[in-house]
Protein backbone atom coordinates (compact mmCIF):
# COMPACT_ATOMS: atom_id res chain seq x y z
CA UNK A 1 0.00 0.00 0.00
CA UNK A 2 1.39 3.16 -0.72
CA UNK A 3 2.27 5.64 1.92
CA UNK A 4 -0.02 8.57 2.94
CA UNK A 5 2.18 11.68 1.69
CA UNK A 6 2.58 9.06 -2.01
CA UNK A 7 -1.30 9.19 -2.29
CA UNK A 8 -1.53 12.59 -1.61
CA UNK A 9 0.74 13.44 -4.36
CA UNK A 10 -1.39 11.85 -6.88
CA UNK A 11 -4.29 14.61 -6.15
CA UNK A 12 -4.51 17.75 -8.51
CA UNK A 13 -3.09 21.24 -7.52
CA UNK A 14 -5.85 23.85 -6.89
CA UNK A 15 -7.82 24.84 -9.60
CA UNK A 16 -7.09 28.13 -11.26
CA UNK A 17 -9.33 30.90 -13.08
CA UNK A 18 -9.09 28.46 -16.20
CA UNK A 19 -10.94 25.39 -15.05
CA UNK A 20 -13.48 27.62 -13.52
CA UNK A 21 -14.37 29.12 -16.68
CA UNK A 22 -14.44 24.84 -18.02
CA UNK A 23 -16.56 24.11 -14.83
CA UNK A 24 -18.67 26.51 -15.55
CA UNK A 25 -19.40 25.52 -18.96
CA UNK A 26 -20.39 22.21 -18.28
CA UNK A 27 -23.02 23.44 -15.38
CA UNK A 28 -24.58 26.18 -17.16
CA UNK A 29 -23.98 25.28 -21.05
CA UNK A 30 -21.75 28.48 -21.52
CA UNK A 31 -19.10 27.94 -24.65
CA UNK A 32 -15.29 28.33 -24.33
CA UNK A 33 -13.36 29.17 -26.94
CA UNK A 34 -9.89 30.06 -27.02
CA UNK A 35 -8.22 31.31 -29.95
CA UNK A 36 -4.74 30.29 -31.51
CA UNK A 37 -2.77 33.38 -29.83
CA UNK A 38 -3.80 32.48 -26.43
CA UNK A 39 -2.50 29.01 -27.24
CA UNK A 40 0.72 30.31 -28.07
CA UNK A 41 1.16 32.49 -24.89
CA UNK A 42 0.32 29.60 -22.61
CA UNK A 43 2.75 27.49 -24.42
CA UNK A 44 5.43 30.08 -23.94
CA UNK A 45 4.34 30.09 -20.50
CA UNK A 46 4.49 26.51 -20.29
CA UNK A 47 8.01 26.47 -21.15
CA UNK A 48 9.01 29.41 -18.51
CA UNK A 49 7.36 27.47 -15.81
CA UNK A 50 9.71 24.36 -16.64
CA UNK A 51 12.35 26.34 -17.20
CA UNK A 52 11.99 28.18 -13.04
CA UNK A 53 11.26 24.86 -11.85
CA UNK A 54 14.35 23.04 -13.23
CA UNK A 55 16.35 25.62 -11.38
CA UNK A 56 14.50 25.73 -7.94
CA UNK A 57 15.31 22.06 -8.03
CA UNK A 58 12.55 18.72 -7.41
CA UNK A 59 11.56 17.82 -4.59
CA UNK A 60 12.04 15.98 -0.94
CA UNK A 61 14.70 13.26 -1.62
CA UNK A 62 12.77 9.71 -1.34
CA UNK A 63 9.38 10.90 -2.74
CA UNK A 64 8.16 9.97 -5.98
CA UNK A 65 6.26 12.93 -7.85
CA UNK A 66 3.83 12.54 -11.06
CA UNK A 67 4.53 15.41 -12.82
CA UNK A 68 6.17 18.28 -11.42
CA UNK A 69 4.80 21.80 -9.76
CA UNK A 70 2.26 18.86 -7.71
CA UNK A 71 4.02 19.20 -4.29
CA UNK A 72 2.17 19.21 -0.89
CA UNK A 73 2.38 22.96 -1.18
CA UNK A 74 0.13 23.36 -4.00
CA UNK A 75 -1.90 20.70 -1.95
CA UNK A 76 -2.95 22.27 0.55
CA UNK A 77 -4.11 25.47 -1.33
CA UNK A 78 -7.29 23.31 -2.98
CA UNK A 79 -10.20 25.10 -2.79
CA UNK A 80 -13.21 23.29 -0.85
CA UNK A 81 -10.40 21.27 1.74
CA UNK A 82 -9.80 17.77 1.32
CA UNK A 83 -12.60 15.94 -0.18
CA UNK A 84 -12.01 18.17 -3.66
CA UNK A 85 -8.62 15.84 -3.79
CA UNK A 86 -10.45 13.51 -5.69
CA UNK A 87 -12.84 15.39 -8.17
CA UNK A 88 -11.67 15.99 -11.62
CA UNK A 89 -10.96 19.71 -11.55
CA UNK A 90 -12.72 20.12 -15.14
CA UNK A 91 -16.05 18.97 -14.15
CA UNK A 92 -16.20 18.61 -10.69
CA UNK A 93 -17.27 15.19 -10.59
CA UNK A 94 -15.46 12.40 -9.55
CA UNK A 95 -13.00 10.29 -11.19
CA UNK A 96 -13.10 6.84 -11.21
CA UNK A 97 -10.44 3.87 -11.34
CA UNK A 98 -11.77 2.69 -14.80
CA UNK A 99 -14.10 3.22 -17.72
CA UNK A 100 -14.41 6.54 -19.66
CA UNK A 101 -13.66 8.57 -16.69
CA UNK A 102 -10.85 7.17 -15.10
CA UNK A 103 -8.32 8.60 -13.15
CA UNK A 104 -5.24 10.01 -16.00
CA UNK A 105 -2.54 12.12 -15.90
CA UNK A 106 -0.85 14.49 -18.23
CA UNK A 107 3.14 13.66 -19.02
CA UNK A 108 5.44 15.89 -18.56
CA UNK A 109 3.31 18.20 -16.11
CA UNK A 110 1.43 15.40 -14.77
CA UNK A 111 -1.68 17.06 -13.44
CA UNK A 112 -4.54 14.58 -12.76
CA UNK A 113 -7.98 14.83 -14.39
CA UNK A 114 -10.77 11.91 -15.82
CA UNK A 115 -9.99 10.38 -19.11
CA UNK A 116 -12.91 11.69 -20.87
CA UNK A 117 -12.58 15.32 -19.61
CA UNK A 118 -9.19 15.63 -21.28
CA UNK A 119 -10.16 13.45 -24.36
CA UNK A 120 -13.06 16.61 -24.74
CA UNK A 121 -10.41 19.03 -24.34
CA UNK A 122 -8.55 17.89 -27.22
CA UNK A 123 -11.51 17.68 -29.07
CA UNK A 124 -12.20 21.33 -29.09
CA UNK A 125 -8.94 22.58 -29.89
CA UNK A 126 -8.69 23.97 -33.55
CA UNK A 127 -7.46 21.86 -36.74
CA UNK A 128 -7.10 18.60 -33.92
CA UNK A 129 -3.59 20.42 -32.38
CA UNK A 130 -2.43 19.94 -29.01
CA UNK A 131 -4.31 21.69 -26.20
CA UNK A 132 -2.91 23.52 -23.54
CA UNK A 133 -3.09 21.98 -19.72
CA UNK A 134 -5.98 24.12 -17.68
CA UNK A 135 -3.89 24.21 -14.94
CA UNK A 136 -0.62 24.89 -16.13
CA UNK A 137 -0.87 25.88 -19.97
CA UNK A 138 1.60 23.19 -20.92
CA UNK A 139 0.71 21.60 -24.31
CA UNK A 140 0.11 17.64 -24.50
CA UNK A 141 -1.64 15.70 -27.52
CA UNK A 142 -3.54 12.40 -27.29
CA UNK A 143 -0.59 10.51 -26.54
CA UNK A 144 0.41 12.07 -23.83
CA UNK A 145 -2.45 10.98 -21.75
CA UNK A 146 -1.57 8.03 -19.20
CA UNK A 147 -3.89 6.37 -17.29
CA UNK A 148 -3.29 5.93 -13.82
CA UNK A 149 -4.08 2.60 -11.83
CA UNK A 150 -5.61 3.11 -8.53
CA UNK A 151 -7.18 0.34 -6.29
CA UNK A 152 -10.14 2.70 -5.22
CA UNK A 153 -11.19 6.16 -5.91
CA UNK A 154 -13.89 7.58 -3.74
CA UNK A 155 -15.69 10.87 -2.93
CA UNK A 156 -17.36 11.15 0.49
CA UNK A 157 -20.23 13.44 1.01
CA UNK A 158 -18.97 16.69 1.82
CA UNK A 159 -19.16 20.70 1.32
CA UNK A 160 -18.36 20.72 -2.68
CA UNK A 161 -21.55 18.42 -3.15
CA UNK A 162 -23.60 21.16 -1.39
CA UNK A 163 -21.56 23.83 -3.44
CA UNK A 164 -22.98 21.98 -6.30
CA UNK A 165 -26.54 21.76 -5.20
CA UNK A 166 -26.28 25.45 -4.61
CA UNK A 167 -25.29 26.52 -8.03
CA UNK A 168 -28.20 24.07 -9.89
CA UNK A 169 -30.46 26.01 -7.14
CA UNK A 170 -29.07 29.48 -7.84
CA UNK A 171 -29.08 27.80 -11.82
CA UNK A 172 -33.12 27.00 -11.18
CA UNK A 173 -33.63 30.39 -9.83
CA UNK A 174 -32.51 32.45 -12.72
CA UNK A 175 -34.22 30.23 -14.97
CA UNK A 176 -37.47 31.31 -13.64
CA UNK A 177 -36.39 34.77 -13.61
CA UNK A 178 -35.74 34.57 -17.86
CA UNK A 179 -39.42 32.86 -18.09
CA UNK A 180 -40.96 36.21 -15.87
CA UNK A 181 -38.95 38.37 -18.80
CA UNK A 182 -40.31 36.23 -21.53
CA UNK A 183 -43.26 36.75 -20.19
CA UNK A 184 -43.24 40.73 -19.51
CA UNK A 185 -41.92 40.96 -23.49
CA UNK A 186 -45.10 38.82 -24.84
CA UNK A 187 -47.09 41.70 -22.98
CA UNK A 188 -45.22 44.55 -24.25
CA UNK A 189 -45.86 43.31 -27.51
CA UNK A 190 -49.57 42.55 -26.86
CA UNK A 191 -49.54 46.49 -26.13
CA UNK A 192 -47.37 47.20 -29.31
CA UNK A 193 -50.09 45.67 -31.36
CA UNK A 194 -52.62 48.71 -30.05
CA UNK A 195 -51.17 50.97 -31.79
CA UNK A 196 -53.27 54.55 -32.26
CA UNK A 197 -54.09 55.19 -35.84
CA UNK A 198 -51.64 58.11 -35.87
CA UNK A 199 -49.18 55.26 -35.21
CA UNK A 200 -50.14 53.68 -37.95
CA UNK A 201 -50.20 56.14 -40.33
CA UNK A 202 -46.57 56.61 -39.36
CA UNK A 203 -45.57 53.11 -39.59
CA UNK A 204 -47.40 52.97 -42.84
CA UNK A 205 -45.64 56.43 -44.45
CA UNK A 206 -42.00 55.09 -43.61
CA UNK A 207 -42.80 51.69 -45.29
CA UNK A 208 -44.27 53.40 -48.27
CA UNK A 209 -40.29 54.88 -48.31
CA UNK A 210 -38.94 51.69 -47.86
CA UNK A 211 -40.76 49.66 -50.59
CA UNK A 212 -41.45 52.44 -52.76
CA UNK A 213 -37.88 53.60 -52.58
CA UNK A 214 -36.30 50.21 -52.71
CA UNK A 215 -35.24 50.84 -49.58
CA UNK A 216 -34.52 48.74 -46.36
CA UNK A 217 -33.73 49.93 -43.07
CA UNK A 218 -30.51 48.63 -42.39
CA UNK A 219 -29.13 49.34 -38.35
CA UNK A 220 -30.45 51.24 -35.41
CA UNK A 221 -28.02 52.41 -32.93
CA UNK A 222 -28.57 53.61 -29.24
CA UNK A 223 -26.95 57.42 -29.22
CA UNK A 224 -25.75 59.16 -25.85
CA UNK A 225 -23.37 62.76 -26.89
CA UNK A 226 -23.36 62.41 -30.50
CA UNK A 227 -24.23 65.07 -32.77
CA UNK A 228 -22.48 65.22 -36.48
CA UNK A 229 -21.59 62.11 -38.20
CA UNK A 230 -21.25 60.81 -42.25
CA UNK A 231 -21.02 57.92 -44.03
CA UNK A 232 -18.28 55.89 -45.51
CA UNK A 233 -20.38 53.94 -48.02
CA UNK A 234 -17.45 52.34 -49.33
CA UNK A 235 -16.63 50.19 -46.64
CA UNK A 236 -20.33 50.68 -45.06
CA UNK A 237 -19.10 52.46 -41.92
CA UNK A 238 -20.44 55.68 -40.06
CA UNK A 239 -18.53 58.39 -37.95
CA UNK A 240 -20.18 60.21 -35.86
CA UNK A 241 -18.63 62.76 -33.12
CA UNK A 242 -19.89 64.19 -29.86
CA UNK A 243 -19.28 63.90 -26.06
CA UNK A 244 -17.85 60.53 -24.79
CA UNK A 245 -20.09 60.26 -21.63
CA UNK A 246 -18.80 60.25 -18.77
CA UNK A 247 -17.83 62.75 -15.64
CA UNK A 248 -14.92 64.14 -17.77
CA UNK A 249 -17.00 64.26 -21.19
CA UNK A 250 -13.87 64.26 -23.54
CA UNK A 251 -14.98 65.42 -27.25
CA UNK A 252 -14.68 62.03 -28.97
CA UNK A 253 -15.04 60.20 -32.86
CA UNK A 254 -17.09 56.97 -32.81
CA UNK A 255 -16.95 54.49 -35.69
CA UNK A 256 -19.33 52.00 -36.45
CA UNK A 257 -20.16 49.37 -38.86
CA UNK A 258 -23.31 49.39 -40.88
CA UNK A 259 -23.64 45.29 -40.91
CA UNK A 260 -21.51 44.33 -38.07
CA UNK A 261 -23.40 44.00 -34.40
CA UNK A 262 -20.14 45.11 -32.76
CA UNK A 263 -20.36 48.00 -30.80
CA UNK A 264 -18.87 51.27 -31.58
CA UNK A 265 -15.29 51.94 -31.38
CA UNK A 266 -14.16 55.23 -29.64
CA UNK A 267 -11.26 57.08 -30.69
CA UNK A 268 -10.16 60.02 -28.34
CA UNK A 269 -9.23 62.88 -30.02
CA UNK A 270 -6.36 65.76 -29.05
CA UNK A 271 -7.12 67.52 -26.40
CA UNK A 272 -7.29 71.14 -28.83
CA UNK A 273 -9.00 70.06 -31.03
CA UNK A 274 -13.08 70.69 -29.03
CA UNK A 275 -16.74 70.02 -30.57
CA UNK A 276 -16.40 68.83 -34.08
CA UNK A 277 -19.18 70.80 -36.46
CA UNK A 278 -18.86 68.39 -39.60
CA UNK A 279 -17.44 65.67 -41.30
CA UNK A 280 -16.56 64.81 -44.75
CA UNK A 281 -15.46 61.32 -45.47
CA UNK A 282 -13.64 60.99 -49.00
CA UNK A 283 -13.62 57.76 -51.28
CA UNK A 284 -10.12 57.41 -50.46
CA UNK A 285 -10.28 56.13 -47.08
CA UNK A 286 -9.57 59.01 -45.31
CA UNK A 287 -12.33 61.68 -43.58
CA UNK A 288 -11.53 65.68 -43.12
CA UNK A 289 -13.69 67.42 -39.84
CA UNK A 290 -13.26 70.54 -38.58
CA UNK A 291 -14.37 71.61 -35.04
CA UNK A 292 -14.40 74.93 -32.87
CA UNK A 293 -10.38 73.85 -31.38
CA UNK A 294 -9.66 75.80 -35.12
CA UNK A 295 -8.78 72.83 -36.72
CA UNK A 296 -8.96 71.23 -39.62
CA UNK A 297 -8.40 67.55 -39.41
CA UNK A 298 -7.40 64.74 -41.66
CA UNK A 299 -8.25 61.00 -40.56
CA UNK A 300 -7.39 57.73 -41.76
CA UNK A 301 -10.46 55.05 -41.91
CA UNK A 302 -7.83 52.99 -41.69
CA UNK A 303 -5.66 53.71 -38.54
CA UNK A 304 -8.28 55.36 -36.79
CA UNK A 305 -5.88 58.09 -36.36
CA UNK A 306 -5.64 62.07 -37.07
CA UNK A 307 -2.74 62.18 -39.43
CA UNK A 308 -2.68 66.06 -39.94
CA UNK A 309 -3.86 69.09 -38.62
CA UNK A 310 -4.59 72.54 -40.14
CA UNK A 311 -4.68 75.73 -37.63
CA UNK A 312 -7.69 77.79 -38.63
CA UNK A 313 -8.29 81.79 -37.72
CA UNK A 314 -11.28 81.27 -36.78
CA UNK A 315 -13.55 78.38 -35.39
CA UNK A 316 -14.64 75.83 -38.03
CA UNK A 317 -18.15 75.34 -39.07
CA UNK A 318 -18.07 73.26 -41.96
CA UNK A 319 -15.53 71.08 -44.20
CA UNK A 320 -15.23 69.74 -47.84
CA UNK A 321 -12.61 68.19 -49.88
CA UNK A 322 -11.56 68.07 -53.30
CA UNK A 323 -8.94 64.96 -54.38
CA UNK A 324 -8.26 65.45 -57.75
CA UNK A 325 -6.54 68.97 -56.31
CA UNK A 326 -5.56 67.56 -53.28
CA UNK A 327 -7.25 70.43 -51.52
CA UNK A 328 -9.31 70.30 -48.12
CA UNK A 329 -11.47 73.48 -47.40
CA UNK A 330 -13.12 74.85 -44.40
CA UNK A 331 -16.03 77.53 -43.99
CA UNK A 332 -15.26 79.84 -40.91
CA UNK A 333 -17.28 80.99 -38.28
CA UNK A 334 -16.17 84.30 -39.64
CA UNK A 335 -17.87 83.86 -42.57
CA UNK A 336 -14.61 83.08 -44.71
CA UNK A 337 -13.05 80.16 -46.55
CA UNK A 338 -9.39 78.81 -46.12
CA UNK A 339 -8.26 76.23 -48.09
CA UNK A 340 -5.23 74.24 -48.21
CA UNK A 341 -2.95 71.84 -50.03
CA UNK A 342 -2.47 68.42 -48.35
CA UNK A 343 1.24 67.96 -50.34
CA UNK A 344 1.73 71.60 -48.45
CA UNK A 345 0.27 72.32 -45.02
CA UNK A 346 2.67 74.95 -43.69
CA UNK A 347 0.40 77.98 -44.84
CA UNK A 348 -3.19 78.44 -46.61
CA UNK A 349 -3.73 77.08 -50.48
CA UNK A 350 -6.31 80.38 -50.49
CA UNK A 351 -8.12 82.71 -48.08
CA UNK A 352 -11.18 84.40 -49.34
CA UNK A 353 -13.47 86.81 -47.55
CA UNK A 354 -16.90 85.82 -47.52
CA UNK A 355 -19.99 88.02 -48.57
CA UNK A 356 -21.72 88.47 -44.55
CA UNK A 357 -19.96 87.63 -41.18
CA UNK A 358 -22.37 85.13 -40.33
CA UNK A 359 -20.64 81.28 -40.11
CA UNK A 360 -20.58 79.51 -43.33
CA UNK A 361 -22.46 76.39 -42.16
CA UNK A 362 -22.67 74.56 -45.12
CA UNK A 363 -19.60 73.41 -47.67
CA UNK A 364 -20.10 71.00 -50.62
CA UNK A 365 -17.72 70.25 -53.45
CA UNK A 366 -18.61 70.60 -56.88
CA UNK A 367 -18.04 70.34 -60.67
CA UNK A 368 -19.46 73.31 -62.57
CA UNK A 369 -18.68 74.03 -65.95
CA UNK A 370 -15.99 71.29 -65.71
CA UNK A 371 -13.85 73.39 -62.99
CA UNK A 372 -13.83 72.58 -59.56
CA UNK A 373 -15.57 74.71 -56.69
CA UNK A 374 -17.12 75.46 -53.71
CA UNK A 375 -20.51 75.55 -52.80
CA UNK A 376 -21.35 77.27 -49.49
CA UNK A 377 -24.47 78.56 -47.71
CA UNK A 378 -24.52 80.97 -44.70
CA UNK A 379 -27.69 83.06 -43.48
CA UNK A 380 -27.27 85.07 -46.67
CA UNK A 381 -28.02 82.14 -48.68
CA UNK A 382 -26.21 79.52 -51.19
CA UNK A 383 -22.62 81.17 -52.66
CA UNK A 384 -20.10 79.59 -55.09
CA UNK A 385 -17.00 79.88 -54.78
CA UNK A 386 -14.23 79.90 -57.36
CA UNK A 387 -10.82 79.31 -56.25
CA UNK A 388 -9.20 78.23 -59.75
CA UNK A 389 -8.88 82.03 -61.29
CA UNK A 390 -10.72 84.11 -59.51
CA UNK A 391 -9.36 85.06 -56.22
CA UNK A 392 -12.36 87.87 -55.53
CA UNK A 393 -15.10 86.98 -52.87
CA UNK A 394 -18.21 84.33 -53.72
CA UNK A 395 -20.72 84.72 -55.82
CA UNK A 396 -24.31 84.70 -54.24
CA UNK A 397 -26.26 82.50 -56.24
CA UNK A 398 -29.72 84.04 -55.48
CA UNK A 399 -30.90 87.85 -54.89
CA UNK A 400 -30.03 89.18 -51.14
CA UNK A 401 -33.50 88.70 -49.08
CA UNK A 402 -34.06 90.41 -45.49
CA UNK A 403 -36.85 88.38 -45.14
CA UNK A 404 -35.39 84.87 -44.50
CA UNK A 405 -32.40 83.07 -43.20
CA UNK A 406 -30.28 80.50 -44.75
CA UNK A 407 -29.83 77.28 -42.69
CA UNK A 408 -29.72 74.31 -44.82
CA UNK A 409 -28.28 73.84 -48.47
CA UNK A 410 -28.58 70.46 -50.31
CA UNK A 411 -27.59 69.58 -53.75
CA UNK A 412 -26.57 66.11 -55.29
CA UNK A 413 -22.54 66.00 -56.21
CA UNK A 414 -20.75 66.09 -58.39
CA UNK A 415 -23.19 68.48 -60.59
CA UNK A 416 -24.68 71.76 -59.18
CA UNK A 417 -27.43 72.17 -61.64
CA UNK A 418 -30.49 71.70 -59.16
CA UNK A 419 -30.29 72.38 -55.48
CA UNK A 420 -32.66 73.01 -52.54
CA UNK A 421 -31.84 75.59 -49.70
CA UNK A 422 -33.94 75.86 -46.69
CA UNK A 423 -35.00 78.73 -45.41
CA UNK A 424 -36.29 79.94 -41.68
CA UNK A 425 -37.78 83.50 -41.27
CA UNK A 426 -35.60 86.76 -40.06
CA UNK A 427 -36.62 88.32 -37.23
CA UNK A 428 -36.61 92.47 -37.46
CA UNK A 429 -33.58 93.95 -35.41
CA UNK A 430 -33.90 95.71 -32.40
CA UNK A 431 -31.56 97.94 -30.44
CA UNK A 432 -31.09 95.50 -27.93
CA UNK A 433 -30.69 92.66 -30.38
CA UNK A 434 -26.95 91.32 -31.05
CA UNK A 435 -26.45 89.88 -34.82
CA UNK A 436 -26.00 86.58 -33.93
CA UNK A 437 -29.58 86.57 -31.63
CA UNK A 438 -31.17 87.82 -35.29
CA UNK A 439 -29.10 85.31 -37.12
CA UNK A 440 -29.99 82.19 -34.83
CA UNK A 441 -33.76 82.59 -33.61
CA UNK A 442 -36.76 84.70 -33.64
CA UNK A 443 -37.41 83.92 -29.97
CA UNK A 444 -35.30 84.13 -27.39
CA UNK A 445 -36.73 80.87 -25.98
CA UNK A 446 -37.13 77.46 -28.19
CA UNK A 447 -40.81 76.42 -28.30
CA UNK A 448 -39.27 73.12 -29.03
CA UNK A 449 -42.25 72.87 -32.02
CA UNK A 450 -40.04 74.41 -34.90
CA UNK A 451 -40.90 77.12 -36.88
CA UNK A 452 -42.59 77.67 -39.84
CA UNK A 453 -40.49 78.20 -42.80
CA UNK A 454 -39.44 77.16 -46.02
CA UNK A 455 -37.67 74.99 -48.99
CA UNK A 456 -36.83 76.35 -52.11
CA UNK A 457 -35.99 74.88 -55.45
CA UNK A 458 -32.81 76.62 -57.10
CA UNK A 459 -32.11 75.40 -60.68
CA UNK A 460 -29.22 76.77 -63.03
CA UNK A 461 -30.86 79.07 -65.92
CA UNK A 462 -29.33 77.00 -69.25
CA UNK A 463 -25.47 76.65 -69.56
CA UNK A 464 -25.09 80.02 -67.88
CA UNK A 465 -23.73 80.41 -64.21
CA UNK A 466 -26.65 81.73 -63.29
CA UNK A 467 -29.51 80.67 -60.90
CA UNK A 468 -32.99 80.88 -60.59
CA UNK A 469 -35.19 80.30 -57.56
CA UNK A 470 -37.80 77.81 -58.50
CA UNK A 471 -41.03 76.91 -56.56
CA UNK A 472 -41.01 76.56 -52.54
CA UNK A 473 -42.99 74.16 -50.08
CA UNK A 474 -43.97 75.12 -46.57
CA UNK A 475 -41.65 72.87 -43.61
CA UNK A 476 -41.38 73.45 -39.78
CA UNK A 477 -37.50 74.09 -39.41
CA UNK A 478 -35.32 74.51 -36.49
CA UNK A 479 -34.94 77.52 -34.19
CA UNK A 480 -31.84 77.14 -32.91
CA UNK A 481 -29.62 74.64 -35.53
CA UNK A 482 -28.46 74.66 -38.60
CA UNK A 483 -29.76 71.50 -40.10
CA UNK A 484 -28.73 69.08 -42.42
CA UNK A 485 -30.46 68.01 -45.76
CA UNK A 486 -30.23 65.44 -48.79
CA UNK A 487 -31.00 65.02 -52.25
CA UNK A 488 -31.41 61.16 -52.81
CA UNK A 489 -31.27 59.42 -56.16
CA UNK A 490 -35.07 58.01 -56.65
CA UNK A 491 -36.25 55.34 -59.08
CA UNK A 492 -35.96 56.01 -62.74
CA UNK A 493 -33.83 59.52 -63.14
CA UNK A 494 -36.18 61.01 -60.04
CA UNK A 495 -34.70 62.63 -56.68
CA UNK A 496 -36.22 62.83 -53.29
CA UNK A 497 -35.72 65.97 -50.94
CA UNK A 498 -34.89 64.72 -47.36
CA UNK A 499 -34.91 67.38 -43.96
CA UNK A 500 -35.30 66.90 -40.52
CA UNK A 501 -39.05 67.99 -39.67
CA UNK A 502 -39.36 70.28 -36.58
CA UNK A 503 -42.80 69.40 -35.81
CA UNK A 504 -42.40 65.67 -37.09
CA UNK A 505 -39.21 64.81 -35.36
CA UNK A 506 -38.25 62.50 -37.82
CA UNK A 507 -37.19 63.21 -41.26
CA UNK A 508 -39.53 64.54 -44.10
CA UNK A 509 -39.17 63.77 -47.99
CA UNK A 510 -40.25 65.48 -51.10
CA UNK A 511 -40.48 64.49 -54.43
CA UNK A 512 -38.79 66.77 -56.85
CA UNK A 513 -38.49 69.34 -58.71
CA UNK A 514 -42.94 68.96 -57.85
CA UNK A 515 -42.25 69.71 -53.81
CA UNK A 516 -44.86 66.50 -53.73
CA UNK A 517 -44.83 64.95 -49.81
CA UNK A 518 -43.55 61.50 -50.34
CA UNK A 519 -42.95 59.93 -46.79
CA UNK A 520 -41.85 60.57 -43.26
CA UNK A 521 -39.66 58.50 -41.80
CA UNK A 522 -39.69 57.25 -37.94
CA UNK A 523 -40.83 59.90 -35.22
CA UNK A 524 -38.25 59.67 -32.91
CA UNK A 525 -38.26 61.64 -29.04
CA UNK A 526 -35.90 64.20 -30.02
CA UNK A 527 -35.33 66.36 -32.90
CA UNK A 528 -32.83 65.33 -35.83
CA UNK A 529 -29.14 66.51 -34.95
CA UNK A 530 -27.46 65.42 -38.82
CA UNK A 531 -28.67 63.64 -41.71
CA UNK A 532 -26.55 62.36 -44.31
CA UNK A 533 -26.75 60.59 -47.79
CA UNK A 534 -23.58 58.85 -49.39
CA UNK A 535 -23.15 56.35 -52.16
CA UNK A 536 -20.18 54.03 -53.52
CA UNK A 537 -18.73 53.74 -56.77
CA UNK A 538 -19.65 49.97 -56.52
CA UNK A 539 -23.88 51.54 -56.11
CA UNK A 540 -23.72 51.09 -52.31
CA UNK A 541 -26.42 54.21 -51.20
CA UNK A 542 -26.91 54.99 -47.55
CA UNK A 543 -29.66 57.35 -45.80
CA UNK A 544 -29.09 58.45 -42.26
CA UNK A 545 -29.73 60.31 -39.74
CA UNK A 546 -29.09 61.69 -36.23
CA UNK A 547 -30.57 62.18 -33.23
CA UNK A 548 -29.43 62.91 -29.56
CA UNK A 549 -31.39 59.09 -28.93
CA UNK A 550 -30.45 56.73 -31.93
CA UNK A 551 -29.00 56.61 -35.54
CA UNK A 552 -30.97 55.05 -38.00
CA UNK A 553 -29.38 54.24 -41.45
CA UNK A 554 -31.55 53.23 -44.42
CA UNK A 555 -29.87 51.08 -47.50
CA UNK A 556 -30.98 52.45 -50.73
CA UNK A 557 -31.07 49.23 -53.30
Amino acid sequence: MPSRSRRRRLLPPPAPPLIQELHEGIDFDVQVDYSDDDDEEEEEEGEESDEDEEEEGQGEPGEESIGEGCGPSEQARVPGGAAEKHTCPVCMEAWTSQGAHRICCINPCGHVYGRSCLEKWLARQKRNTAAPCPQCGRRFKHKDIINLYAPEVAVPNNDLEKEVLYLRGKSESLEEKVMKHEKLLDEMNERLLELTSAQKRQIASEQRLINDGSSKRQKEFIMDGLRVMAIDACNQTILASGKAPGVGQEHILSKFSIFSHYEARNIQLPADTKAVRDICILPSGFAVFTSLGRKLSSFSMATDRVILQCDLPSPGWSCSADETSHQICAGLQNGNLIIFDIRQTSRPLHYMVGLSTHPVHTLHTVLDNNSSKFLSASSIGPCMWDTDGNQGRPKLLLGADNQRVCISLACAPPSSDLLVASFRPKVDPSEDATSSQVYISQTPTPSGRGKLGSHALIRRAGNSSSFTEDRTCSAFVSEIRMSKSAIIPYGNNQQLFAYGDESLRGVRTWRLPSFEMHSDISTLQQPVMDLRYAESSTGGRFLGYLSTEKLQVFRIR
